[in-house]
């Protein structure tokens, strides 16, 4: 099972239309967003996503019921982070900022997937894989990056939207 995983896209339609062709190109079979969304109108071009879709809200993400109202209208789901889920038999803990991690139990969790500091990274710590896809608006950095993972092999790459 391979998931499409993007943060931080902060409204900039056209990155956020160059992830969706991007993970429909790549097959994905879930896209996750690990929050900051910003504002309900770029729902119109995550709706083109060929998969489900399932995200949590971050910082920037001001007008939630909105957000939830959209994302429900394409099927997708989004949540208060942090949101855990089974996936092919994988734990895994979806989130936006990474300092709420601080203090929490990992060691049950194969994949935990973030945002919030708009860098990609990747990382292990004993049986968990860490993965920031770094920025899709590409606001901050001057990149735009989405993530690529496939469960089976726990296999992550970040990808240039550039």
């Amino acid at each position: 099972m391979l998931l499409g995983i993007m943060a931080d896209s902060h409204d900039n339609l056209v990155k956020i239309e160059q992830a969706v062709n991007f993970f429909n190109r790549r097959k994905v079979d879930l896209v996750l967003h690990a929050g900051d969304f910003v504002a309900p109108f770029v729902v119109r071009k995550l709706k083109e996503i060929s998969c489900p879709f399932i995200g949590v809200f971050g910082n920037n993400d001001g007008e939630r019921k909105g957000l939830k109202e959209k994302i429900a209208s394409i099927k997708g789901e989004i949540h208060t982070p942090p949101y855990s889920f089974v996936e092919k038999g994988k734990k895994i803990l979806l989130l936006h900022d990474p300092a709420k991690l601080k203090g929490m139990d990992l060691s049950s969790f194969q994949l935990v997937i973030y945002g919030h500091t708009h860098r990609d990274e990747v990382k292990k710590i004993k049986e968990t894989v860490f993965v920031n896809p770094g920025e899709c608006g590409g606001w901050l950095t001057g990149k735009s990056t989405v993530a690529l993972v496939d469960l089976e092999t726990m296999q992550v790459s970040i990808n240039s939207l550039d």
